[in-house]
C-alpha cells in the first residue's frame, strides 16, 4: 500500500494543478466575448479564485488509485458482486476532512522542531542588516560589536545549563556536537591503545549510533546497553559494563521518539566514580526540563538552537574544563572555538540561540506547568480510548513528548487520515523501509504495536482548542480505521489473536 499511496497522491495533484489552467482559459473566452458585447460595462482585471480548483480532487484519487490497485492486482471485489473495486487508501482519502482554503496543519511535531519565537527573531533582526562584522576581526569596530553580542548569547546559554561560558563551544547543531564528543574523545584517548571502549544505548539518536558504529570500523569495541520496557536504562546492567579501558558512556537525556528521562545525576555519579567522561545528548532536554552539568557531572552535553524556539543551523557543545575533558577537533582551521571547532560563526544564528536560551530559563517554570496541563489533557483523552497504551515510563517522562499505539491501526494510514494535524509516527512509513522504530522494538514492543504508534509534540504555543479537535479528530478517524480492519472484527468478536495460526499463500 505503501509503494501505490505516494503516486496516486502525486498524479492526483496533478491533476488538480492542471484543472485552474483548463478553468482559467474557459474563464479567459467567457471574458472576452462578455467584454466585447458590453463595452460600457466596468472593467474587471482580477478574477475570482474558485475554492474547489485549489483543492486535491478525493474522487480523481480514488479513480487513480483503483487503477493502481488494479495494476499491483490488489483490488478487491465489491460484496454485491458488481466489477467496482474497493480500496482502503480511497476510503482513507474520501473520508479525511478537507481543511478550509488556506488553512495550515495543526502543528504536533514539536521533538523535530519547534516555530521560531518572535522574541528570537527580534533579536536576530539587526545582524543581518546592520552589525554584519565577522566576530573573529579583532581590528576594528564590526568585529567588536558581533563578537561582544557572541559573547552575550555564549554566556546566556552557560547560564541555561549551570555551566561557565568559556566551556560552551558552538556547532552547527546537536549531531555535530554528539559526533564531536563522541569521536573525539575515543580517537584522543584511543591513540594510547589504552581506552578502547564506549558505552551507549540502543535507544539513542542515529547520530549517536552511527558515530559509534564508524569508530567500530576504526577498531573500538562498543556496548549497547539494552533498556528496560519502560525505556530507561538498568544502573546494574551500565555498572556491569564498565572496563578498564572505557573511555566514554554516553546517554541520551530526553528520549525522542518517547520522551523518557534518563537518570543523568545517577549515572554522572557512576562515571565520576570510575573516572570515565560522561556524554550526554540533550537536544530535547535542555530549556525543557532543568538541568545542571556540575549536579549531574556531566563532561560533555549536545545542544540543539532549534528544538527551543531558536533559528536552525545552530548548537552547541559543553566541554568541561575542571577536570579537563580532551578531544580531538574533526573540523581543522582557524582555530576559533578553542581550536575544537574551526569555522566563522554567524552571529545572527548564534545571538538567536542565546536569546532563546535566556527566554527558556525565564519561563521554564510557567512553560512546563502549561504544557504538563496541555499533555494530561492529551493523554488521558487518548487513553481513554480502548486498546490504547502509552510507550515509555508514564512516571518519568516529558510531558510534551506523547507516544501512543493504537492497536489494530497502521500508523501511516492514521498519519493520511490526520492530514489536518501535523504528526510523527513511530514507524518510519515515510522512508523506503517499512521497518518499525527502532526505539520502540527495543523497549520489547512487538512489530505490530511499533507500527501502530503516534507521536504528539506539544510546545509553548500549543493552546487547549487545538489539543481538544486532535482529541476529536484522532477518535474520530481511529474508530473508522479500525472498522476498515477485519483484526478488529475479530478482536470485538472476543477471538484472541494470538491463537489463529495464520496460513501462508
Amino acid at each position: 500500500m505503501s509503494t501505490i499511496a505516494p503516486s496516486v497522491l502525486r498524479q492526483a495533484s496533478r491533476l488538480a494543478a492542471a484543472a485552474p489552467l483548463r478553468s482559467a482559459r474557459v474563464l479567459s473566452r467567457a471574458t472576452t466575448a462578455a467584454a466585447v458585447k458590453t463595452a460600457s460595462a466596468s472593467r474587471s482585471y482580477v478574477t475570482e479564485t474558485k475554492r474547489n480548483n485549489a483543492d486535491v480532487q478525493a474522487e480523481h484519487a480514488i479513480k487513480l488509485d483503483h487503477r493502481e490497485m488494479e495494476k499491483q492486482g490488489l483490488a478487491i471485489s465489491a460484496q454485491n458482486g458488481s466489477s467496482q473495486h474497493v480500496s482502503p487508501m480511497a476510503d482513507v482519502l474520501s473520508n479525511a476532512t478537507v481543511m478550509d482554503e488556506g488553512q495550515r496543519p495543526i502543528y504536533l511535531d514539536m521533538q523535530a522542531t519547534t516555530p521560531i519565537d518572535p522574541r528570537v527573531l527580534d533579536a536576530m533582526m539587526p545582524y543581518f542588516t546592520n552589525v554584519y562584522g565577522n566576530p573573529h576581526s579583532r581590528t576594528h569596530a564590526y568585529g567588536w560589536e558581533t563578537d561582544k553580542a557572541v559573547e552575550e548569547a555564549r554566556k546566556h546559554i552557560a547560564d541555561l545549563i549551570g555551566a561557565d561560558p568559556k566551556e560552551i563551544i558552538f556547532t552547527s547543531g546537536a549531531t555535530e556536537s554528539n559526533n564531536m564528543s563522541i569521536k573525539g574523545v575515543a580517537r584522543f584517548f584511543g591513540r594510547s591503545g589504552k581506552k578502547k571502549h564506549i558505552i551507549t544505548s540502543q535507544t539513542e539518536h542515529k547520530c549517536v549510533l552511527d558515530s559509534c558504529r564508524h569508530l567500530q570500523d576504526e577498531g573500538f569495541e562498543v556496548t549497547y546497553l539494552p533498556v528496560k520496557s519502560s525505556g530507561l536504562i538498568d544502573m546494574a546492567e551500565l555498572e556491569a559494563a564498565i572496563r578498564p579501558d572505557t573511555a566514554i558512556v554516553s546517554i541520551m537525556a530526553v528520549n525522542n521518539e518517547i520522551g523518557v528521562i534518563q537518570p543523568l545525576e545517577e549515572i554522572g555519579k557512576l562515571c565520576r566514580s570510575k573516572k570515565i567522561f560522561f556524554h550526554t545528548d540533550a537536544a530535547q532536554a535542555v530549556g525543557k526540563i532543568p538541568v545542571d552539568v556540575n549536579a549531574m557531572n556531566i563532561d560533555l552535553m549536545s545542544i540543539s538552537s532549534h528544538k527551543i524556539y531558536g533559528p536552525k543551523g545552530i548548537g552547541a557543545c559543553y566541554v568541561r574544563r575542571r577536570p579537563r575533558v580532551r578531544l580531538d577537533p574533526i573540523i581543522s582551521g582557524g582555530g576559533q572555538e578553542r581550536g575544537l571547532r574551526s569555522g566563522t560563526l554567524a552571529p545572527p544564528l548564534v545571538v538567536g540561540f542565546g536569546e532563546a536560551c535566556r527566554i527558556a530559563k525565564e519561563e521554564m517554570p510557567y512553560d512546563s506547568k502549561r504544557i504538563k496541563h496541555l499533555s494530561d489533557r492529551l493523554l488521558n483523552g487518548l487513553l481513554s480510548m480502548e486498546h490504547t497504551s502509552q510507550n515509555g515510563d508514564p512516571n518519568q517522562f516529558y510531558p510534551g513528548c506523547v507516544n501512543v499505539s493504537f492497536a489494530y491501526v497502521e500508523g501511516e494510514s492514521l498519519l493520511m487520515a490526520l492530514k489536518d494535524i501535523a504528526l510523527s509516527s513511530g514507524s518510519a512509513c515515510t522512508s523506503a523501509s517499512l521497518e518499525p522504530s527502532y526505539v520502540l522494538r527495543a523497549l520489547g514492543n512487538s512489530d505490530e504495536s511499533a507500527h501502530s504508534s503516534i507521536r504528539f509534540g506539544i510546545g509553548r504555543f500549543t493552546t487547549e482548542q487545538e489539543i481538544d479537535y486532535v482529541l476529536k479528530a484522532v477518535t474520530e478517524r481511529v474508530g473508522f480505521l479500525r472498522e476498515l480492519s477485519p483484526l478488529w472484527e475479530l478482536v470485538q468478536e472476543g477471538i484472541d489473536l494470538n491463537t489463529i495460526q495464520w496460513s501462508q499463500h
